[in-house]
């Protein structure tokens, strides 16, 4: 074959066969497919056709005489011009460890005889495909390392350049600096300039045992009061004034600094032990209390302090700081205007909310929240009429908790509104199951608390819509318990919610009636079809046997309206007897049933108990 005369835009592939009925079938084929092939018996001639023009790929037989397959392929791999040539194996030899030891040996693929031709079409391009493609790869990396060169040498030409102007920008940088880690209103050393010197007090603390400090975090109680009523240039000329009283408790070599709005953090430095810092606090709060004269107004001022004593085992001085404000944060709860020196426990707690709050995160994929289910009985008929659902967490290392332990949590982070929706989606499954035992009667509702957060999101009622289809349950079945402050919030978005819910024949349940804001206008123009007494109110009927307390009045208010009233927290005979007197409509509490789990729920109402 003239080799000269190959198309190179053509695939060449060579054949090693010493069979030549063999070569010429698969020459054949192949060509047909518009490939160059060429054709070996043995090794010598596979060589020379190497040593012409190297192919694209190589189809190798196994037994071959003098040379076998697998001496042919372990030296076209150790030879540096073909060692990259793909080598598929033909064979008749069908043993895995002969498949093996071509693989071992530097073959990609191996076809045993007899074989389809499709299939070694295939698998001849998917090879010189995969071999395209590592060529255009080894192009583009010597393109790339080209780049790179001519690339670095631009790059050290630019850097000589950028050396020059940052010398020359050297003196206007240290200028500037100055400016940056100091208040531009106070002229007090900022945050960023803060912890750095907070951070080299540490770092003497740890090579000297005689050197002591302590951090302060200090918040103006009632300065968003100040800054919000009378403008931002009083607010101004106010912190200037607080500065200045603060510095006056310092001595020279203390550090005060304004870390943002109206907090400050404070530096002692060569104190003897943390009694020196409560003096500066308490002298810094006295400093305080005394009226501002601004130069229009008379401002009194008050603060909360965080004292942490400056142990050289932190290792960031931002840990410190951090600390103090946590103790500053433990004073601001316990009344304000006051300091708190800091404990681990308060760290300690403090993780523990953040661990909390991550794990009620994950909470409702990993299904640990369950709902158990709280009877409510007529005090007409002493039967059961429905049930509320109650949410808890089978947290996996706390043990069940009760929503107390991390409601708070999800309200404030937001999380409350996915957990409502999931609330009230697997009750309302749940009572549909209940619906279909024989034992349960049709009208058997459920009780769901929603929070008032819930009340600002424009898709509730796109949510209260699905749940109703997915479900089947009946919405007449359904009540929804809000709390009294809903009520603050009585915008005309939410009254528009609670139109759309009353439209849907779902009824509203004000809950915890009485320890709220109370308010009769607002309660009189919302849609509610009952108040729920608070268990308090109920406690208290036993002590004020002629007035009952505020029972009666209460009960008096929701029936004027036109409301059914629920009586939470009954745990004695007496209560029942009282509250039948008061012709209360319904009663839940303990002594009728705890909170039931679902699958305890149909024995519950099998037993049809009777008070």
């Amino acid at each position: 074959m003239n080799y000269q005369q190959l198309d190179p835009d053509k695939k060449d592939i060579l054949i090693i066969d010493d069979k030549a009925d063999n070569l010429r079938v698969l020459s054949s084929l192949l060509a047909r497919k518009g490939y160059n092939v060429r054709k070996a018996l043995n090794w010598q001639m596979a060589l020379t056709a190497c040593q012409t023009v190297l192919p694209d790929l190589i189809l190798l037989d196994i037994m071959m005489p003098e040379v076998d397959g697998y001496e042919v392929c372990r030296r076209f791999k150790s030879w540096d011009l073909t060692a990259d040539i793909p080598v598929i194996f033909i064979s008749a030899l069908d043993d895995v460890f002969d498949k093996i030891k071509g693989f071992r040996l530097g073959g990609v693929d191996y076809i045993t005889k007899p074989f389809e031709f499709e299939e070694v079409v295939v698998r001849v391009q998917n090879q010189l495909e995969l071999r395209s493609a590592r060529l255009e790869i080894l192009r583009l990396n010597m393109e790339l390392e080209q780049r790179v060169k001519s690339r670095t040498w631009e790059l050290e030409n630019t850097l000589q350049k950028l050396q020059r102007e940052i010398d020359s920008r050297q003196q206007l940088q240290d200028k500037l600096l100055d400016i940056v880690l100091h208040d531009s209103l106070t002229g007090l050393p900022n945050r960023v300039l803060f912890l750095r010197q907070l951070g080299k007090a540490l770092n003497l603390a740890r090579e000297d045992i005689k050197y002591h400090f302590a951090v302060l975090y200090l918040d103006c109680d009632r300065f968003k009061v100040v800054n919000d009523s009378l403008g931002h240039i009083v607010g101004d000329e106010l912190l200037i004034a607080i500065s200045h009283r603060l510095q006056s408790c310092l001595n020279p070599g203390d550090t005060l600094a304004r870390l943002g709005g109206d907090e400050f953090g404070i530096l002692l430095e060569n104190i003897t032990d943390i009694n020196s810092a409560i003096q500066v606090a308490e002298m810094m709060l006295q400093e305080l209390s005394m009226t501002f004269k601004l130069s229009r107004y008379e401002v009194f001022m008050n603060a909360s302090i965080g004292i942490n004593w400056g142990s050289k085992d932190y290792e960031k001085p931002e840990y410190l700081l951090r600390d103090a404000d946590t103790a500053m944060y433990r004073a601001k709860a316990q009344g304000k205007a006051r300091y708190k020196v800091f404990d681990p426990a308060m760290y300690h707690e403090a993780i523990q909310l953040l661990e909390i709050e991550n794990d009620l995160r994950r909470a409702i994929e990993r299904e640990e929240l369950i709902i158990y289910y709280q009877p409510i009985i007529s005090l007409q008929t002493g039967r059961v009429t429905g049930f509320e659902a109650l949410l808890r967490w089978l947290h996996p290392v706390r043990g069940l908790m009760a929503p107390t332990e991390f409601i708070p949590i999800a309200e404030e982070t937001g999380l409350i509104n996915d957990i409502d929706i999931w609330v009230l989606q697997s009750a309302c499954h749940q009572l549909r199951m209940w619906q279909a035992h024989p034992a349960v009667p049709e009208n058997l509702t459920i009780s769901v608390n929603l929070s008032a957060r819930l009340f600002t999101q424009s898709n509730l009622i796109f949510q209260i819509d699905k749940i109703i289809d997915k479900t089947k349950v009946n919405p007449s079945n359904l009540e929804l318990e809000i709390t009294e402050s809903i009520i603050v919030e009585n915008t005309n978005f939410v009254r528009t919610i609670i139109e759309e819910i009353k439209q849907r024949t779902i009824k509203l349940v004000m809950d915890d009636f009485g320890t709220g804001y109370s308010s009769l206008s607002y309660i009189h123009s919302l849609p509610l079809d009952s108040l729920k007494i608070d268990k308090s109110f109920v406690n208290r009927m036993q002590f004020y046997q002629d007035s009952m307390g505020l029972v009666p009045t209460i009960i008096s208010i929701a029936k004027s309206m036109g409301m059914t009233v629920i009586a939470e927290g009954v745990e004695n005979e007496e209560q029942v007897t009282q509250l039948r007197s008061l012709n209360c409509d319904f009663a839940q509490g303990f002594l009728f049933s705890q909170p039931l789990e679902q699958q305890l729920v149909i024995d519950f109402i099998a037993s049809m108990p009777q008070w």
